[in-house]
Order: structure tokens, then sequence, then C-alpha cells
């Protein structure tokens, strides 16, 4: 009897919860309404068009109801088809009620209704003279969902009800094409179990498109028993049941929708759900405390803009936890969960989400950064063991053919920037975790390394980015490869080989010498260039010589009375094969050397050195701590331009130097970008630099603009407000530049550039999704949507400036 009382007193206690006033506040942080009709449905960007709720590390997620005709039931599911995100149904599960004693059907629409998307939970309530309906979502594990549907009558005699579950398949790939058009081989299988349905998905292996092993399955089971009659040709189904409410009662019933991967994945959730079904308030406490645990951080946040964009990120980001499947050995915070190519686990987006999420998700935050140490290349690694220390790019759930699997979005071109121990010393001073220091301490220290033997062309202890060697940049022998388009196709015919699209393919770094010279090109593509503006993560960055075509000949026209031949050489890039002493190829590197990544690097150097104080290693801390001295008298010696008070990246040659030597030519010509305050951020300025740097970065004219901090400057030749990293504004970049003011004592410029941006970003203070980036003249939404670095920034910069 007593345990009786006490779920009962819980359910109340769950049922109220929406309605206290911390959830209200946070209601509809993001616009979950929405009636999916295809399983691919992009907006300009590459976004599905709609925002799932996901949550727990789940691979499915759901949305409001959009019509009324679709009241009753939950939208979607959206699920991850391994690499994507697709809609598999508009509403797979709708409930119908009938009166079994008059016959007639509850109109749902009739009723009075309201529906609600608080963090961790979807609600919807219906009421009318007769009947309270209430149907609520959350999720219960990392495969799992459980919804619990309360019928109360407001009856004062039994009321005879007859259920009905109801959905089908889409039919559609894309609003214009039908899957059995795209996918003419594809199978999906229902079938009815005993208190249930499940859908079972043939195998496909679409590698830009939807992925299954042919063992994936989504299994809906309920507390109640029912009759299921399947239509297979529609992928139709129809679960009929009844129970007789008592009068002035309620009475909850729970329906649990898994979605699995692989049957090793359905054998262990067929476990679970009984043990759901059998305590399912005890599941639904656990994913409320859980809630109220990442809240928790951002109550004492005065501003309510800033503390409901703090929640906001935090629901972001939790939306974006993936769980361990596939080759994700842990679980890992993807950028966007509706973003088309972004459910992956990228490297410097995961530094700036277990950056934020150590604060109120520290287990999440820690596995994240093991996802990608997982990976880390070891010396007896089969591919490429030339790369020993460095982290990868991106890892999917599937290996890419280079690694035995068949994935396209798993990457080893490259790295990304030296922000790993930033992340992992976060997660240290918000949780006092010593183990996971220790445990992170060495692989930190190879990587640390790796930039050095692998990216110091001239070994004077300035680093450059670059590319891995990988057959999208060399050859089998070694040798760069590129293509070019070219007026003079008979000149190179000899060297290169002739493509369909009038492209050339071509190789050596002799005859790319040779072409950059001649400057006989319409255009150059290069995959090093890629893979060195992808492992600065600036992709297309000026710095890194991108520039299109009508922007270069403003830039002749400005500065070479139109002569184009001579505009190229500003914007040309060359790169060196870096070799180990024994004349093995490691990689190559851009002929420059980057201020941001030696600026991040002697962070890290400072970094390290504290985690060694820290674990007694007294000698390795020594080492460092000379390191940061050394570095930090280089980066202000070599890449600082008094002229324009400015930092910038060095143009260097091939040429060896002694440590402690900087030769070239500052990159000013290729414009000003948020490069330029990485020292600041880095601490590292001087302060006659940081005074000069401060002044360009409040200026109209160059950076303060409607979202301040743009990555490329107004001035810069290669600015675009929509150009992907010469001119939206990412929030990264942002705020690193706040930090960089607050390091100096600008917190009064801090704190107006900070308000600008959240006051002037659309959306985002309302129900809009969080995104990728902001265009800087008009503060319009670009990018990826629920993108989870925008959100780990949102949230410091709501809560740092709170202490």
């Amino acid at each position: 009897m007593k345990k009786s009382l006490f779920i009962c007193c819980l359910l109340l206690f769950l049922i109220g919860v929406g309605h206290t006033k911390q959830r209200t506040d946070y209601q509809n942080l993001i616009n979950r309404v929405g009636t999916p009709m295809a399983h691919q449905d992009f907006d300009q960007y590459g976004n599905q068009q709609y925002n799932p709720f996901f949550d727990a590390g789940s691979w499915h997620g759901y949305l409001l109801p959009e019509k009324k005709t679709e009241l009753g039931g939950f939208n979607g599911p959206m699920i991850i088809a391994e690499e994507y995100g697709v809609f598999i149904a508009k509403q797979l599960e709708k409930l119908t009620l009938t009166n079994k004693r008059t016959g007639q059907i509850f109109n749902w629409a009739s009723f009075e209704h309201t529906q609600q998307a608080y963090p961790g939970k979807l609600i919807q309530q219906y009421e009318n003279d007769q009947l309270i309906v209430r149907l609520m979502l959350q999720f219960v594990g990392n495969r799992t969902a459980l919804i619990a549907t309360t019928l109360t009558s407001k009856s004062t005699k039994p009321l005879a009800l007859g259920l009905t579950w109801s959905g089908n398949l889409l039919s559609k790939w894309t609003p214009e094409q039908k899957i059995s058009t795209q996918f003419p081989d594809w199978q999906r299988k229902l079938s009815a179990s005993p208190d249930g349905i499940n859908i079972d998905f043939g195998r496909l292996r679409s590698t830009w498109n939807m992925m299954f092993s042919g063992r994936s399955r989504y299994a809906i089971s309920r507390s109640i028993r029912s009759v299921t009659s399947i239509e297979q040709q529609s992928h139709a189904y129809r679960s009929d049941a009844s129970l007789t409410l008592a009068a002035n009662k309620s009475q909850t019933l729970y329906t649990t929708h898994s979605y699995y991967h692989n049957e090793q994945e359905v054998i262990e959730g067929e476990a679970l759900i009984k043990d759901i079904l059998a305590s399912p308030v005890t599941y639904l406490a656990a994913s409320e405390k859980r809630w109220q645990q990442y809240l928790a951080p951002i109550k004492s946040i005065v501003d309510t803009k800033k503390q409901r964009v703090a929640a906001k990120s935090i629901v972001t980001l939790i939306g974006n936890w993936r769980s361990a499947a596939g080759e994700l050995q842990h679980d890992g915070v993807t950028p966007s969960v509706t973003a088309r190519w972004f459910n992956g686990v990228w490297a410097w987006d995961t530094w700036k989400h277990a950056y934020a999420m150590a604060h109120f998700a520290p287990e999440v935050a820690k596995n994240n950064i093991r996802a990608m140490f997982d990976y880390q290349i070891k010396a007896s690694d089969q591919l490429r063991p030339q790369d020993t220390g460095m982290v990868i790019d991106a890892v999917f759930f599937n290996k890419d053919s280079a690694r035995g699997g068949d994935g396209g979005n798993w990457n080893e071109r490259n790295t990304k920037p030296a922000l790993a121990a930033w992340a992992v010393w976060e997660v240290y001073q918000a949780t006092n975790d010593v183990n996971f220091v220790d445990e992170m301490f060495e692989p930190l220290l190879a990587y640390h390394h790796w930039w050095y033997r692998n990216r110091d062309h001239n070994k004077n202890g300035l680093v450059e980015y670059g590319a891995t060697r990988h057959r999208f940049h060399n050859d089998v022998n070694g040798n760069i490869s590129f293509k070019m388009r070219t007026n003079q196709q008979a000149k190179y015919l000899k060297h290169c080989q002739q493509s369909n699209d009038e492209w050339l393919t071509c190789r050596g770094l002799a005859l790319y010498e040779q072409v950059l010279a001649a400057g006989d090109y319409v255009e150059l593509d290069i995959g090093a260039q890629h893979g060195a503006g992808w492992e600065s993560g600036m992709d297309n960055a000026a710095r890194f010589g991108f520039i299109n075509q009508q922007q270069l000949a403003k830039y002749a026209k400005n500065h070479y009375q139109g002569d184009i031949q001579r505009a190229k050489q500003d914007w040309q890039v060359r790169f060196f094969e870096n070799r180990e002493s024994t004349g093995e190829l490691l990689g190559f590197s851009i002929d420059q050397e980057s201020v941001e990544l030696n600026a991040y690097l002697v962070k890290e150097k400072k970094i390290l050195a504290k985690m060694a104080k820290l674990l007694n290693r007294n000698k390795t801390y020594d080492t460092l701590s000379k390191d940061v001295d050394v570095l930090t008298q280089l980066i202000n010696d070599c890449f600082f331009d008094e002229n324009t008070g400015f930092y910038y990246d060095l143009k260097i040659s091939s040429k060896a130097l002694k440590p402690m030597q900087c030769e070239g030519k500052l990159l000013t010509e290729r414009g000003m970008g948020p490069e330029g305050w990485s020292p600041l951020w880095a601490g590292v300025a001087q302060q006659h630099q940081a005074e000069k740097v401060v002044s360009n970065m409040m200026s109209e004219k160059h950076f303060n603009a409607v979202i301040p901090l743009p990555t490329a400057a107004f001035t810069n030749p290669a600015y675009d407000q929509d150009i992907y990293w010469r001119g939206r504004v990412w929030l990264d970049q942002f705020y690193f530049g706040i930090k960089a003011l607050a390091n100096y004592g600008y917190n009064q410029h801090a704190k107006a550039l900070t308000m600008k941006l959240f006051n002037n970003a659309q959306g985002l203070v309302l129900n809009d999704p969080i995104r990728e980036n902001y265009n800087p003249e008009t503060g319009a939404m670009q990018g990826a949507t629920n993108f989870s670095w925008s959100a780990a920034h949102l949230y410091m910069l709501s809560v740092e400036e709170n202490k």
C-alpha cells in the first residue's frame, strides 16, 4: 500500500512539474512543431526543416503536431540512419479515442488543447466536458522514449473507451521523389508483437544518403495489450485496445518507442523495455532529475534573456548527444542533428562542447573527449604510423574505405586546432577529477608533440597548418596532387591528365611551382589547401588564399591597375613536404606560420604545465614552462604588424631556420581576421599590442558590426557577409574575442559587444534554433540549425558574465 501511494504521489509530481516556475520560464525554447512529409526536406543550408526533440544520447527524436488533423500524437520520428537524419513517418503513432457505449469518436480538434516543449519533455493536453487527456514524452534511455498517456474522467459514471493507435511510414524520399524510386530494392517490414509493433529496415548502404545494417529496428511497446493489423503495401498499421475508466478517476498507459541499429541492441533493448514498463514512473523520475541537474547551474543568472539563451544552449547540446554506436566507442556530441552532414564527432567541435558541458553534463563532456582520443594515431597504426599522436579530424558511425568501412564522412586528411588540453582542463576545473587529467595527460602530450614533428617545416618552433599524407592530397608515390583549369591545356597535357569537365589533374611540387610562376591558370584546386583550411577549422578563410574571382578582380583593380597575374601572386599558396630524417613523407605544411595556431599551442603549453604540476611531473613542468616563455616572445616578435596594429600569419620559405628565429612576410594583404585577437585570448600579447588590436576590434570600419567580430574584417579583400569563413560571425571566434578583451581589462567593451549579439542575432532569444553562424550586417541566421558549438559558447557567455 505504501509503495502504491508513493508511486501515485510521484506520478502527480511528474504531471505537474511542467507548470512550475522553472519549467514555464523555459517552455518552447526551440520550435518543436512540424509536419514531415519526406525523409529528406532541406532548407537552403542543407538543414532538415524541423527541429525534433532528442535526448539522453538517443538516435531518434520527435516533433509536436502542427495541424489539427495531427492532434493526438507526436510527429515523426526522425532517426539517425547511422550518419544521416531522416524522418521515417509524418506521425508514426496517433491515438484515436471512441466512446464504446455511444460509438462517438472523440474529435481532438474540439477539445481545449495546449502543447509545450520543455527541457527534457514534450507535453500535449486535451480537455472537454468528459475527459482530460495528457500525452507526455520523455527519454528514459539512450535508445528509448517513453510516452505516458494519462486519461482522466470528468464523468460521474464509468466511461468505456476504445483506443486505436495508427500510423504509417513515409513514401517519399524528398518532396519530389518517392522512396521506391530512389531506393527501389530497399525493404521495410512491419510486424505485430504481443504488446506493440516492430518496423525492420532492410540493409541499405547509400554512403551519402542513408545507411542501415539490415538488422535495424524501430519498436513500439505498450503497457496495454492490443490487437494489431498491418497493411504491408502501404507500410501502415492499426492497433486496437479498450479500457473502462472509473468515474472521476485517472489511468495512465505507457508506450515505449525505441530505435536500434543492430540485433545486439535489439536483444539488450527488449530486456530493458520489460523493466521500463514494469516501473515507468521510476524511469520518468530519473529523467526529470537528470534535467534538473542540467539546468541547476543557470538558476542564478539574473538577466532573463541570457538565462533563456543558456537554457536553449543546454537543450541544444543535449539534443546533439549521441550514445556510443557503430565505430563511436564513447558517447559524443555532434555539431547538429538537423544539418545533413553533421551527425558525426569532430575534434575541435568536441573541445568546445566539452568546455561548456563540463559545467552541467560532465560525464558527457568526458566521453565526448574520449570519443576523439579513441582514434588517436598510434605508432602501430597500419595506415599512418607517421602521424603518431595526431587526433584525426572526424569520426562517424562508419569508418572510410581506407579503414575497411563504407562511410564517406570519416576524415583523416587533417586534425583540428590545438584546443584539446584547454577542454580537459576546464573539465578538471569544473569537476576536480584528477583521475581524468591523469588519464588524458600522456595522450595530450603526444598530440602536442605531433604538431612540432609534423607541422614545423623550418624547425624554428613556429608551426604551420597543413595536410596529412592522404589519397586526396598525393599520389601513391607521395607526390602532391592538384587540379586546374587553364586556357593553355596543350602546354600541360604532357604532365597532366584531362578529365571530361575541362579540369586537368596534375601531380608534383615542381609542376605546381611551375604553374604558379606562369600564372596561366583560370582556376586552381589543390587538395592539401583544403586540408590545411580544414585543419585550421576556418575552412575557406582569406589567409589561406581563398578569394573568389570577382573579389580577385576588384583586388587587382585596387592594387595593380587591374593586373590579375600580379594580384594572383598575393593569394597563391605553396606547400612544403615534411619528411623524417629517413626521407619518409610525413605530410604537408602550407607556406605560412599561423599566429592563432601558435597562440593555441602556447596556451596549451601553459595548461599542460599546470597538469604536470598537478600530477607531480616536475621535469615535464619545467620544460613546458620554459617553452611558454620562448613561444610567447616568438609570437609577439614574428606575427605583429605595427603599422596596422594587428597580428597576421607569416609567409615563409622552405629555408631551415634556427630555433627562436623567424623570417618571412606578414600576410597583411589578405586582410584581418579573428586570428588577429588569438594572442590576446592566449594572454601572450604585450599591452601596447593588445591596445592596438582592441582598437581594430572595436572599430566599425573593421569588426564592430551589427553582430560584432565577423570572420573577416569589412576591409578584408575577400570579405562577404554570406561566405562561410570570410564574413559570417562564428560564435567560437566571437567568444575568443570577448575573452581576449576581458583578459586585458576591456570588460565594458566585452559587455557591449556581447549585448549586441544577444540583442541583434535573429531568433536567439525567441524559439528559433541556435544557428551555426550569423550575418554580421543584418543579424540574420545562417548555416546549420541546432548548432552545438554556438550553443557551447552562448552558454559560457551567459554564465561567465554572471559570475
